[in-house]
């Protein structure tokens, strides 16, 4: 297995993220712009991992609440799944969020992404909620936290 690092995003790392993002969700991705934005919404932060800085192979998007964190996005570029980048994201965030002043990290995940769910369960999230209908699709939301 790959020992992934993970590095804050930097200014300049838009378009890397973009790409990640885009290639990680295909037609669910957020579109470039919102992605882009992302870098100035104020408490937002980015993770990226990889072997290299020059490679990275996912992100994690996640907001600082003032003694809470969300993830407002977590992905992994396809032929990379299943290679310990996500764990490593989610190790990453833990440290951050710890870091910022956070007890407690919280998602809305696809109820039918099923190796999403399993990620977070492995790292210790539990269910938390349901949303019915979250997503434009028409799917359910499960709500999952992490007391840190």
């Amino acid at each position: 297995m790959t020992d992934w690092r993970v590095w804050p995003a930097v200014d300049g790392d838009e378009e890397t993220l973009a790409v990640l993002e885009a290639e990680s969700f295909g037609d669910r991705s957020w579109g470039d712009n919102s992605v882009r934005k992302s870098f100035a919404v104020p408490g937002v932060a980015i993770l990226l991992a990889g072997e290299a800085r020059r490679a990275p192979a996912g992100f994690v998007i996640w907001r600082d609440l003032g003694g809470e964190a969300e993830i407002l996005s977590l992905g992994v570029l396809p032929g990379k799944q299943q290679q310990g980048v996500g764990r490593a994201l989610v190790a990453g965030l833990g440290e951050a969020a710890k870091a910022a002043g956070a007890a407690r990290i919280f998602l809305e995940v696809d109820a039918g992404n099923e190796a999403a769910i399993a990620l977070y369960r492995r790292a210790g999230f539990t269910q938390s909620g349901r949303r019915q209908g979250y997503y434009r699709d028409g799917a359910d939301a499960v709500l999952m936290q992490l007391i840190l």
